[in-house]
This record gives structure tokens, sequence and C-alpha cells, in this order.
């Protein structure tokens, strides 16, 4: 292999996961936009169990993902995608464990 290809395949690594998203960064927004208020109205409690419930609606990562940029748009949040993935990153690492 060439260094050249090598130095290639080491980019597109670091990016990728860069663009994973930091979950501390996540749970500072979801707390810094309100998001417990709107889950609160839809499921009581503190509003966590939207993530847990047995028939939640996200079960995977991708829809994660979808999830959290439809609330967003939503909530009118303004959040940008690489925001959006600190948010996924934060329910990813809290509730879903998804791989």
């Amino acid at each position: 292999m060439h260094s050249k290809t090598i130095f290639l395949l080491a980019g597109v690594l670091v990016a990728g996961l860069a663009r994973a998203g930091d979950p501390a960064v996540g749970e500072k927004m979801v707390t810094e936009h309100a998001c417990a208020a709107c889950h609160q109205r839809l499921v009581g409690g503190d509003g966590s169990t939207l993530y847990t419930r047995s028939d939640r609606k996200v079960t995977s990562k991708a829809k994660l993902t979808a999830q959290v940029s439809f609330c967003s748009t939503q909530l009118k949040t303004g959040w940008f995608p690489e925001d959006e993935e600190h948010v996924v990153a934060w329910l990813n690492h809290r509730y879903y464990h998804f791989k």
C-alpha cells in the first residue's frame, strides 16, 4: 500500500470519528433546549420513559438520528447537523447503546 493511500485512509477514519459527536456536549444541549419539557408532556414523569418504553419508535442509530433531527426542527432549536450529532451521541450513550 502506498503512503498516500494510508494517509488518505487515516484521514477518512479521523473524519468519521470527529463526526461521532460528544455526549457531554449533547447532554448540555438537551438541557439548554428544555427537551425534557416536551417529553414530559408526551409521557409524564421526567420524560425519560420516552427513551426506554417497550414500544419506542427509535430502534436503530439511524432512527435515533432522524428523530433528533425531527425534534430539532419542531422545536426550532437552530442546531446544525454536527450539533444534532452531539445530541445523538449523548442519547445513544445514556439510553440506547446502539453500535
